[in-house]
């Protein structure tokens, strides 16, 4: 029996179901809160930068995992614009804490520890924006780069499978020429194995034949 074709696309484009994007809209509605909230100056360009930025982390992380189905070099190059995007938000937090002579805190603060653990055992937006209101710029934005951090780790790791993905089974070019060789060599495999059926019948016909004409010969 021939076989169709086997569909060569993967099943990608579920975005929301990875975790480094529920990292990224964590960051992005803290950064937008944050934003509209502790930039004093209303005009500061700051706000729409730093704003944008978060949301391209986010977004170039959802239309690189839909492009994934067509194209790893396009999933590839927007996951990494996505990690920049959020190294950008990362800076602006560090400058707000500097200028304004707040406090970084330091990875064995216990502050950050705790912080650490939420971060790793939470990943929904509201999460982090319930009773935001009660919280100071510095502990929001101390908050905001510990995410940010793991999120940039996560990332890592998953740029790292991706390029690992594409060196080792190639883009959709070159899946789909491997995808049309084999459905090419199971058809010539099958022709063949017809081929090979048809001629052990048309063998036993001639044998029957013969039997036939030696029977009648006799009678």
């Amino acid at each position: 029996m021939l076989h169709e074709p086997q569909p060569f696309l993967p099943r990608k484009g579920n975005y929301k179901g990875l975790i480094v994007y529920q990292k990224a809209e964590c960051i992005y509605d803290l950064t937008y809160y944050f934003a509209h909230h502790f930039f004093v100056e209303r005009k500061d360009r700051t706000i729409d930068q730093i704003i944008q930025a978060a949301r391209s982390g986010k977004q170039n992380i959802a239309e690189g995992s839909a492009a994934a189905s067509t194209s790893a070099e396009t999933e590839l190059k927007l996951m990494g614009v996505a990690r920049a995007s959020m190294q950008e938000v990362l800076a602006d937090y560090h400058d707000y804490l500097r200028t304004r002579s707040l406090e970084k805190w330091t990875v064995d603060d216990p502050r950050t520890r705790q912080v650490q653990a939420f971060c790793k055992a939470h990943n929904r937006p509201e999460d982090y924006t319930k009773d935001i209101d009660k919280r100071s710029a510095e502990a929001i934005a101390n908050i905001a780069i510990t995410l940010i951090h793991q999120f940039d780790q996560m990332m890592g790791r998953l740029l790292d499978r991706l390029q690992k993905d594409f060196t080792e089974k190639g883009g959709i070019r070159e899946q789909m020429t491997a995808a049309r060789l084999s459905y090419r060599n199971d058809q010539k495999a099958h022709i063949a194995q017809l081929e090979q059926e048809n001629t052990q019948l048309k063998a036993r016909i001639t044998e029957l034949e013969a039997l036939l004409k030696e029977k009648g010969g006799r009678a």
